[in-house]
């Protein structure tokens, strides 16, 4: 018998979406007030954690009642994306965080996953030990950010850049060592398109054999083409 597929709208996947779900509400209680609030940016805070926790959660239910789908797997990505996008963006409208850091991260995850999609007819390129240890980075310093840096006595901000280059530079080192690992994959998947293709030409007969020249008439093995009778 075989199983029934999970639903997708199962728990795990009510649980990314809600986390989709919380991003524009984060970003409004980040930009009230020109982010100046010590209130809301401690409610963004909140907001941001909860929907970091949320990413956690909803991969290990999936995982632990065989809830995994496809609605899930495109889904989860994206709200990664988005959360973490939707941060960084708004901690550089405020004025908190220089815009290059913005765009250096967001390039390599957007280009990351466009290269992860594009090698799924090779193999699924797991995250490494260095692109987990990055992405706990990044949660960690845009958390520091977003709190009210302005209230707080200055080692908070020193803190806060600390884990911020650290992440940076995980984020462009994990991101050279994924491309390196597409290029091998494609180089290894065109040696063997190429060895295939070789295997399954045909092997051209030689020039001036029998089968070259029909013209030539039978052969025979021991004396070579037959002669006509009586020749």
């Amino acid at each position: 018998m075989v199983d029934a597929a999970p639903s997708a709208w199962n728990p795990a996947n009510v649980l990314t979406v809600l986390r989709i779900a919380l991003v524009p509400v984060f970003v409004v209680a980040l930009l009230w007030d020109h982010g100046q609030g010590v209130a809301l940016r401690l409610v963004a805070l909140g907001l941001f954690l909860l929907a970091a926790a949320t990413d956690r959660f909803d991969g290990w239910i999936a995982r632990r009642n065989n809830l995994v789908t496809d609605l899930g797997k495109l889904l989860d990505p994206i709200a990664d994306k988005l959360l973490m996008g939707a941060a960084l963006v708004c901690l550089s409208l405020l004025g908190n965080l220089p815009w290059w850091v913005t765009v250096v991260i967001l390039v390599r995850e957007l280009g990351i996953t466009v290269m992860r999609f594009f090698l799924l007819r090779y193999l699924v390129l797991p995250a490494s030990k260095g692109g987990k240890l990055k992405t706990v980075l990044q949660t960690a310093a845009i958390a520091v950010f977003l709190l009210p840096l302005h209230s707080l006595p200055g080692w908070v901000a020193v803190i806060a850049w600390v884990l911020m280059v650290v992440a940076v530079v995980l984020t462009v080192v994990t991101g050279l060592d994924y491309v390196r690992t597409a290029v091998r994959v494609w180089r290894d998947a065109a040696a063997l398109r190429a060895k295939a293709g070789a295997a399954a030409a045909p092997v051209a007969p030689a020039s001036g054999s029998p089968a070259a020249d029909p013209a030539a008439g039978p052969t025979n093995e021991a004396t070579g083409p037959a002669r006509p009778a009586g020749v």
